[in-house]
């Protein structure tokens, strides 16, 4: 798009450590990622009750519903999937600038993607959450039947089965769905907040 020099930042008069200091918690970004089926959405939105309950603001950010809108004209090429990344990774800064915990429940399946939208932000406020999940249990689950569609190829470019998956190299979380309850998935994520002073 090149350089566009009529355009000009303006600077809020409140700012992200005004609206933190108003909400009693700081702001950050959560960013769950994993496999279709790993549980990243239910996940997103029980910890999203939870932090309800303790008085948190904050909001989820699904893949799915930001399709119907923002990004319903995105496919699922590659370059379709990073553009999708790089846009929720600007709704979610805006979502930290307002003081909110914003939890994004996307499958971002390549790391330079992630690690793009980890550079928008100040050290300690993107928090990658590695939903992990085998491949044969998110296929046994697959709640949208996306696998046994991808496996007859009525769906191209599926993550795990024809378009791959980058795992995260060094995630500040890694929830195993397959061997950790829900609860205590959202135990171990509070903890984290707790523990690094967010919450």
């Amino acid at each position: 798009m090149g350089n566009r020099p009529y355009l000009t930042w303006h600077k809020s008069a409140i700012n992200k450590e005004d609206r933190q200091k108003l909400n009693n918690h700081k702001s950050c970004v959560l960013w769950f990622t994993g496999l279709s089926g790993s549980g990243k959405s239910t996940l997103a939105n029980a910890l999203d009750r939870k932090l309800y309950t303790l008085g948190m603001r904050s909001y989820v950010l699904d893949g799915d519903n930001i399709r119907h809108g923002l990004n319903k004209g995105l496919g699922f090429t590659k370059d379709d999937r990073q553009e999708n990344i790089r846009r929720i990774g600007e709704v979610a800064k805006l979502f930290v600038d307002s003081g909110q915990i914003v939890t994004t429940a996307f499958i971002s399946p390549f790391c330079e993607d992630r690690n793009s939208v980890r550079n928008l932000f100040p050290e300690g406020e993107f928090i990658e959450i590695y939903v992990k999940c085998p491949l044969d249990v998110c296929e046994i689950r697959d709640p949208k039947g996306l696998y046994k569609k991808a496996r007859t190829g009525e769906i191209r470019e599926f993550t795990g089965i024809s378009s791959p998956y980058e795992e995260p190299l060094e995630p500040e979380i890694v929830i195993e769905t397959d061997k950790q309850s829900l609860q205590k998935s959202v135990d171990v994520i509070v903890g984290y907040l707790q523990e690094h002073h967010i919450i």
